[in-house]
């Protein structure tokens, strides 16, 4: 995807912006064109991009997904159900557990059995809160299950042992008969549940170990030795990757494990210090677009690396820790990450998901940190009451996206400017599915002023247009208990489809998805 400033030429199209243009957009001169090759595209965006994240932190598990099986909260087998039928609707395709840095103090031994012997831990990530293990492994495959998704193990490599790791797998996914299978098949588990994703560790070079690259990479083959394929079960092993910019430590890693890997992660958050998600001005708004813009970039240079060594592609990019990190809410437990969710926090998803699909070739899987309750999470729980976030409206309406065919395309657009720095104002992703249909998701991350855009839509004359929009008023719009709907989705009536050229404006501060068929 191509966003260029000033003048430029794209696929033929002359391009001229309007320096200190009014508010108000000329309808005879677009300031934005995208051209999409709708007869072109190869890539599938998995549907793992759209993948979400639940660690023992806060309230995302207990409280947020566990609630026991003799709670007066509605509940299957001790899990919320009202959570469970807000996930469906996402059509959540993967989910990551038990953590983040808490999955390298977890032994996975101390969450099976019967739960009144299960023994108490402390979370020392956390909050030195004590964990009663009730939710373990029986219970997170569970919820995976009600839920419709992939479940991705993150394993303990900083505190754990190889032996422990690989009994882990051997005790989710063998059929046969064994010790540790006959152990899942006493604790409830007759057959295999035959889990693909398993992470070696998490955030190694920091919470899961302070390892240098050359020893983690050490310590990764030897455990990626013993993580089995059992009969019939082939699983996909993701090697800890890098924080950021961290270049060397993918540098060290295609080159010392590549050929034992078939992910490698990528962590990048969106970090807002000093401010609460719901008290900022357009300052803070700019800075966050600005930094969420940066994934572009690192996916772009960490890929460039895993060329290198991998020029076929085979291991995936899995950027399984992403999503905005404030202050906590006033009043909440510092250690709990409990954050509100804004119309702001919508349009960094948009924009996110929409660089994801367009490195779709690379990136095989994304997991939003996190569920419920901490960070951007798509739902927030308060006792018996939940309700979803801007950020699940968002997830919802790019739904279409999943295992379509990634459309090649290229915008051209104008600056968002704030005093002396700017960024392109709008983002764009687009997709085939196997029935034809094109969808188009597009954001303007202008709060003040409104984008016309015009789409070139080459190899395609579709007979119709429909879309949905997310926006608001206010720049923090957001969703409380005593108001759940206060910001939704709404039909979409400012597009014009005329042959094969189609004409949209986009309001400030929108997330805008269409549908032509």
């Amino acid at each position: 995807m191509l966003c260029v400033r000033s003048f430029c030429v794209v696929a033929g199209l002359n391009v001229a912006f309007l320096a200190g243009a009014p508010s108000r957009v000329a309808d005879s001169v677009p300031e934005n064109v995208l051209v999409v090759h709708c007869d072109q595209g190869k890539d599938l965006i998995s549907r793992n991009i759209y993948g979400h994240f639940a660690e023992h932190l806060g309230d995302c598990i207990y409280g947020g997904v566990w609630v026991g099986e003799d709670s007066p909260i509605p509940n299957t087998r001790g899990i919320r159900k009202d959570v469970v039928e807000a996930l469906r609707r996402l059509h959540v395709p993967v989910l990551r557990w038990p953590g983040g840095c808490y999955a390298d103090e977890y032994h996975w031994r101390e969450g099976i059995g019967a739960r009144d012997q299960r023994p108490a831990t402390v979370n020392t990530h956390w909050g030195m809160v004590v964990e009663s293990n009730h939710f373990g492994t029986h219970e997170f495959l569970d919820f995976c299950q009600q839920i419709g998704a992939e479940a991705y193990i993150s394993g303990n490599l900083g505190s754990g042992t190889v032996q422990e790791l690989s009994q882990w797998v051997e005790y989710v996914n063998y059929s046969g008969e064994s010790a540790l299978a006959e152990l899942r098949r006493k604790n409830g588990r007759r057959e295999p549940w035959g889990v693909t994703y398993w992470g070696v560790g998490n955030e190694s070079w920091g919470c899961g170990g302070n390892m240098t690259a050359e020893y983690y990479a050490d310590q990764y083959r030897r455990y990626a030795t013993y993580l089995r394929d059992y009969p019939g079960m082939r699983i996909t092993r993701i090697a800890c990757g890098a924080s950021d910019a961290d270049y060397r430590w993918t540098e060290v890693l295609m080159r010392e494990a590549g050929r034992s890997m078939q992910g490698l992660s990528l962590h990048h958050y969106t970090w807002a210090r000093g401010k609460t998600a719901d008290d900022f001005d357009e300052a803070g708004w700019f800075s966050i677009m600005k930094n969420a813009r940066l994934m572009d970039e690192l996916i772009t240079k960490h890929s460039e690396i895993m060329d290198k060594y991998d020029p076929r592609g085979r291991v995936g990019l899995v950027v399984d820790e992403w999503g905005t990190w404030y202050d906590v809410d006033a009043g909440t437990n510092p250690s709990f990450l409990r954050q509100q969710n804004t119309l702001r926090d919508a349009l960094v998803a948009g924009l996110t998901l929409n660089i994801f699909n367009n490195h779709c070739d690379r990136v095989k899987m994304a997991n939003l940190a996190q569920l419920v309750n901490v960070l951007q999470s798509v739902i927030l729980t308060q006792g018996e009451k939940m309700v979803v976030t801007p950020t699940y409206h968002v997830m919802e309406m790019y739904r279409p996206h999943q295992d379509a065919t990634r459309l090649p395309a290229e915008l051209v657009c104008r600056d968002y400017r704030l005093a002396q720095d700017r960024l392109p104002a709008l983002s764009a992703s687009a997709s085939r599915d196997a029935s034809g249909a094109i969808t188009l998701s597009l954001c303007n991350l202008d709060p003040k002023r409104s984008g016309l855009l015009q789409c070139d839509l080459r190899g395609a004359s579709p007979a119709r247009v429909s879309g949905r929009i997310l926006t608001a008023r206010a720049m923090n719009a957001h969703n409380t208990f005593d108001k759940p709907h206060a910001l939704e989705p709404a039909t979409f009536n400012g597009a014009k489809l005329t042959g094969a050229t189609l004409q949209v404006t986009l309001p400030p501060k929108s997330v805008v998805v269409l549908r032509l068929e």
